[in-house]
Formats: C-alpha cells, sequence, structure tokens
C-alpha cells in the first residue's frame, strides 16, 4: 500500500507544517492584523465623526426651525396687528363719512322745508288771489253787480283766518 509506504517522510511533514505556520502566524501578528486594525479604527473614528456631525446638524437643523417658527408667529402677529389696525381706520372713516353725510343731509332737509315752505306760501297767497277773484266773480253773477277787489279780499282773508 502507498499509504504506508510514506511514513518515513510523516515527521518532516510536521516539522514543516509547524515552520510554515509559524511563519505565517508571525507575519500576520506582526504585518496583516495591525494593518487591518488601523484600517477599521480608522473607519470606527470616520463613523464616529459622521455621527457627531450629524448631530450637530440636526441641532442646527432644530434651531433653524424653531427660529423660522418663531419668525412666522411673528410675521402673523404683525399681520394680524396691521388688519386690526386697517379695520379700525376704515371704521373710523366710514363713521367720519356717516357723519359728514348726515351734515350733508340735514342741510338739504332744512333747504327741502325752506322751499316747501316758500312754495306753500306762493301756492297760499296765488290760492287768495284766485279766492279773490272767484268770489268777485261769483258774487257778481249772483247779484250782477261786482264789488271791489278790497272787499272781496277782506272776505277771502277772514274765511281763510276762520278755516286755519
Amino acid at each position: 500500500m502507498p499509504q504506508i509506504e510514506q511514513i518515513w517522510s510523516f515527521p518532516s511533514q510536521i516539522i514543516w507544517l509547524a515552520i510554515t505556520f509559524s511563519v505565517l502566524f508571525l507575519i500576520m501578528w506582526k504585518v496583516a492584523v495591525p494593518r487591518i486594525s488601523a484600517v477599521l479604527e480608522a473607519r470606527q473614528r470616520r463613523i464616529e465623526d459622521n455621527l457627531d456631525k450629524a448631530a450637530t446638524f440636526k441641532k442646527d437643523a432644530e434651531a433653524a426651525i424653531e427660529a423660522y417658527e418663531a419668525a412666522i408667529a411673528e410675521a402673523r402677529s404683525e399681520a394680524q396687528s396691521l388688519i386690526n389696525e386697517t379695520a379700525q381706520s376704515i371704521q373710523a372713516a366710514a363713521h367720519k363719512q356717516d357723519a359728514e353725510l348726515g351734515e350733508k343731509l340735514q342741510a338739504k332737509i332744512a333747504e327741502s322745508e325752506a322751499a316747501i315752505a316758500k312754495a306753500q306760501e306762493e301756492a297760499i297767497a296765488g290760492i287768495r288771489d284766485m279766492a279773490q277773484d272767484v268770489a268777485i266773480a261769483a258774487t257778481e253773477k249772483l247779484s250782477g253787480k261786482a264789488p271791489n277787489a278790497s272787499s272781496a279780499g277782506a272776505a277771502v282773508e277772514a274765511a281763510m283766518k276762520a278755516r286755519s
């Protein structure tokens, strides 16, 4: 059997295995593992720095949001106060215009009442003249004789005073 024939080389193979393993172990221990651990530490530092920066950016963003909300609230309150002031000034202007219009209407009413009184007096004067003419004509038709204008005017005046 060929497997049994190689037994004489077995101890030398074990020695070379131990030497190779020791050399590879030393190379890994002194060269490869420190490089790998350095890369892993650098990566971990970079991750921690990025997390710190992210936390800083988050705080800055929250501060900016609070400032934005405060500015919005202030702008809303200013807008509301401006709306209130404008509404008050419009209301004051409307009251002023109402007062002016009321005064103008009172003046027109007074003018109209004066014009109506004047027209009424003119109508009454016209009625007196007409009543005097009618009285003269009726008296003339009834009696055949025309009365004088002053006596007819006095009769009309007495009749109008009696009616008032």
